[in-house]
Order: structure tokens, then sequence, then C-alpha cells
């Protein structure tokens, strides 16, 4: 949804701006799942790797935090307004989350998939970004995806 007030005039046409900020909202109720999902993992992991994945969602967590704000500030940059409710990243998230308290080896799992579906839903983004040449919306893309495969090789390391 795009906010009225004065044009905007960076070089990228309305409707470019529009599908840009419409693949940066996936990212951003990806982003927000995953972020919630850690947070949740963090507070109710047990099990003997307790202290290890108490501490590696915290610093997951603390990072996604506060990358949702930069997104979603991106998003208000191009003229539209962010999605910000449970409902609207219900609807865009391509992660799903669970119902109960997995195991820690699941919440592994759990987390090592939710971080390659924000990698692989910023990468679309980042074609519609590159595509029209919106280089900041591309550079934080770019970020993001190196966190997202970083995070998601250091949790599958847990599993070998």
């Amino acid at each position: 949804m795009s906010d009225k007030g004065l044009p905007i005039d960076i070089g990228i046409s309305d409707k470019d701006r529009s599908v840009v900020a419409a693949e940066l909202s996936k990212m951003l109720a990806d982003s927000y799942t995953l972020y919630l999902m850690t947070h949740n993992f963090h507070w109710n992991v047990t099990g003997p790797l307790f202290n290890t994945l108490h501490t590696m969602f915290m610093t997951q967590y603390t990072e996604e935090w506060q990358a949702l704000d930069a997104i979603a500030e991106r998003i208000r940059a191009l003229g539209h307004y962010a999605p910000g409710t449970y409902a609207q990243y219900a609807e865009l998230s391509s992660i799903s989350e669970p119902s109960t308290v997995p195991s820690a080896e699941e919440m592994i799992h759990l987390l090592v998939r939710g971080n390659e579906a924000v990698a692989k839903t910023a990468r679309a983004a980042f074609k519609k970004a590159d595509g029209v040449d919106d280089q900041p919306t591309a550079d934080l893309l770019t970020q993001r995806l190196d966190i997202h495969e970083k995070n998601a090789w250091m949790l599958r390391s847990l599993l070998q």
C-alpha cells in the first residue's frame, strides 16, 4: 500500500517502486516470522546443548531484530507502508511456525529452514531491485543474504 503525499522522484518509477516494496514486504514478513521463532526457541530450548543454543539463538534474534527496522524503513523510503501486523505477516510469510515447542534438534532444523527461506525471499527481491537499478535495496538484500546463509550454515554445523 502506497502513502499519499509529495511525489517521489528518486529515479525509480512508481510502478517499479511498488513492485520492489511488495517484495520487501515479503522479506519483512519472513524476517519477522524468523525473528519471532528464534526468540521463542531461545526462551524454550532445553537439553544438553542448552547453553550453546540459548546463546546462539540470542545472537541471531538480536541481529534479526535490528534488521527489521532497516527493511521497513526501505519500504517507507520507496513511498509505501510497511506491513506490521501478525495478520499481514501470516499472509505474506513463506515460513510456517511450529504449533508446539519442538525438541532442541528440531529447533535447529526449523531455524535452518527458516534462514534458508529468508535467503530465498531475499534473492527473489534482489532480482526485482537489481532489475530497476534500486541499488540501496539491492545492497540491503545482499547484506541480509550473507547473514541468513551464514546463520543456516552455523546451525547446520550443529547437526553434523
